[in-house]
């Protein structure tokens, strides 16, 4: 098993591309792990919630392992989103990810039903045992619908040699610190939010997932190497650059729109593959792309 130890710094988790009826389009989705590499990414996410994975099949989950390690050509780590609601088809998909070649496997926690913690911990424990490559627990509650793993419970699924990194998803920052302080360098911790990122990279986050970094990769990486020399003012300067950005979606200027939607656009703007997302989710209409063009300028 690959040592975690080597997981660091910006891992944008990467867009699906789908094209305008909704098939996978393979060559685009390369091209955009290639570029992101190119742009500085430390490694990259495929099919996680960025990159749609509750609207793939288990065949294309496959076959955008495969896609995603090939295009990045062993360059960077390509962690793959296995995550299912049921234990067999979440070990089936990670074994999936280790033929294909992926350094590692971001595991949601089993949504929808609302297991409660002993079974959270008992499917983690399964997929651990079985896997081949290493685990990072997806925590994400929000989205999931399923209560948190503490940080005692990733120390523990780490004592136990069933994960070995963590995305931490929250409001707030809280769990980069205590998870850091209940491992140690073996545990990697990232955050997992857009909220906060400099707050969670200062606390001791090992790096930062998230979808945000589809369009903001070097700013990121300056964000991320100015917090690791100690140069605050850089730091902030950095995440200032990315602030219009988070704005779009938390402010909502354009309405109520998917934060994938934004992304697909600014790409298409900077006349690079965007793609297209899956119905239910909608493109930005003529007037939303007009005032993000505008707003862009104006940032």
């Amino acid at each position: 098993m690959q040592p975690t130890t080597i997981w660091g710094g910006i891992f944008p988790a990467a867009l699906t591309m789908f094209d305008a009826h909704g098939r996978l389009d393979e060559d685009a989705s390369a091209a955009h792990v290639d570029w992101l590499i190119g742009q500085g990414a430390h490694g990259v996410v495929v099919a996680g919630t960025s990159g749609e994975f509750i609207s793939l099949s288990g065949r294309e989950r496959r076959r955008l392992f495969e896609v995603t390690v090939k295009a990045a050509a062993g360059r960077v780590p390509v962690i793959a989103g296995t995550g299912a609601f049921s234990t067999t088809e979440t070990v089936e998909l990670t074994q999936g990810a280790a033929e294909a070649g992926a350094s590692g496997a971001i595991v949601i926690l089993p949504y929808y039903q609302r297991p409660h913690r002993d079974e959270v911990l008992a499917h983690f424990r399964a997929v651990g045992r079985a896997a081949e490559i290493p685990i990072m627990v997806y925590n994400n509650p929000a989205n999931s619908g399923t209560e948190p793993l503490t940080a005692a419970d990733l120390a523990t699924l780490y004592v136990e040699g069933a994960a070995q990194a963590v995305k931490s998803t929250f409001p707030t920052v809280h769990q980069v610190h205590e998870a850091r302080a209940a491992t140690d360098e073996g545990f990697r911790v990232f955050y997992g939010s857009f909220m906060a990122p400099l707050e969670g990279m200062a606390g001791g986050a090992h790096g930062w997932v998230s979808g945000i970094l589809n369009v903001a990769t070097p700013d990121a990486v300056a964000l991320w190497e100015a917090v690791q020399r100690g140069d605050l003012p850089a730091a902030r300067a950095a995440w200032a650059r990315i602030l219009p950005i988070k704005y779009l979606y938390t402010r909502q200027p354009l309405g109520p729109v998917s934060d994938l939607a934004i992304y697909r656009e600014m790409l298409a703007m900077r006349g690079l593959p965007g793609g297209h997302s899956r119905a239910p989710l909608l493109p930005l209409t003529s007037d939303q792309r007009e005032t993000l063009a505008r707003l862009l300028a104006e940032s």
